[in-house]
């Protein structure tokens, strides 16, 4: 089983554990905004079943119907998990509107602030790891996945300090506007989630650094008849794709073309995993 599978299932245990600790004790003390971070971690598990699933099948290998892979797999999970953030979102704005008409008190802050709390750390250790894996194979799910349990550490540890304020202060009514405090965090999460896993399924092309890097590869090999033009690059899950024309000099042999382009490929594949290099050779006809 692949490390990307094992992390992505360990996020999925942890998420189990943090729902039905939230849930329970979100509906013995009535506050809204532990109900709403038991909401924010149900959708968490939901996105992390999602990564599970699209990190299994972006491992396949390319088939007669997918001759390319199935890395986008992991772009579509991504861009899926996102607008599940903005309904939970949503949800929290809803029940915090209605608990500020209601102004109910809020009962048993010490558990509040020790769920809390316990949801902090376990997000911290569990995001760390997902962004280790998420880092050493280029996976968008695992770094959607890392950036929903970052998220939560932030909104748990917000929602603990604001149970504090409540419990010195008696101010229940900052139970909700916590809630949609956290709503608002969650909204912007989305965005960038949704903005970073769609790019990809436009084939928008890589980073300029990536490019600038690629770039110098290739210089490394031009001449006065050894050019190059036409570079395209494109991104398909963790997988990365690199075609270009090179123009070699007339005379150049078939074999002494391929063992060039064999020599920029290994270049490339040395500063980059999981890529595919497709050299279109051309003649240079101006070679002097």
């Amino acid at each position: 089983m692949s490390k990307k599978v094992n992390t992505a299932r360990l996020s999925v245990f942890s998420n189990i554990f943090l729902v039905i600790m939230k849930i329970t004790v979100g509906i013995i003390s009535g506050s809204v905004s532990i109900i709403s971070e038991a909401a924010h971690s149900a959708i968490d598990l939901v996105a992390s079943l999602i990564a599970f699933f699209s990190v299994k099948v972006s491992n396949m290998p390319p088939d007669k119907e997918h001759p390319y892979g199935h890395g986008k797999v992991e772009n579509i999970s991504g861009v899926i998990e996102g607008l599940l953030i903005i309904v939970a979102a949503i949800w929290i704005v809803y029940h915090s509107i209605h608990s500020l008409i209601v102004n109910e008190p809020v009962q048993y802050l010490q558990w509040g602030i020790i769920v809390m709390g316990v949801s902090a750390l376990v997000n911290f250790f569990v995001s760390r790891k997902l962004y280790k894996v998420a880092k050493e194979t280029d996976s968008i799910a695992l770094e959607a996945d890392a950036l929903h349990l970052k998220t939560d550490i932030y909104t748990s540890v917000g929602v603990a300090l604001g149970i504090g304020l409540i419990w010195v202060t008696g101010w229940h009514i900052l139970d909700p506007v916590i809630a949609i405090f956290v709503a608002l965090i969650i909204l912007w999460e989305a965005y960038n989630l949704i903005k970073s896993a769609f790019n990809p399924l436009l084939d928008n092309s890589l980073d300029q650094q990536e490019v600038d890097i690629i770039t110098a590869i290739i210089e490394e090999f031009t001449n006065d008849c050894i050019g190059y033009h036409h570079l395209r690059t494109r991104k398909s899950g963790p997988y990365k794709y690199i075609d270009f024309h090179l123009e070699l000099p007339d005379e150049m042999t078939v074999k002494e073309s391929h063992n060039l382009c064999d020599r920029m490929e290994e270049r490339l594949k040395e500063k980059f995993n999981s890529v595919d290099i497709n050299i279109h050779v051309e003649p240079k006809s101006d070679c002097k």
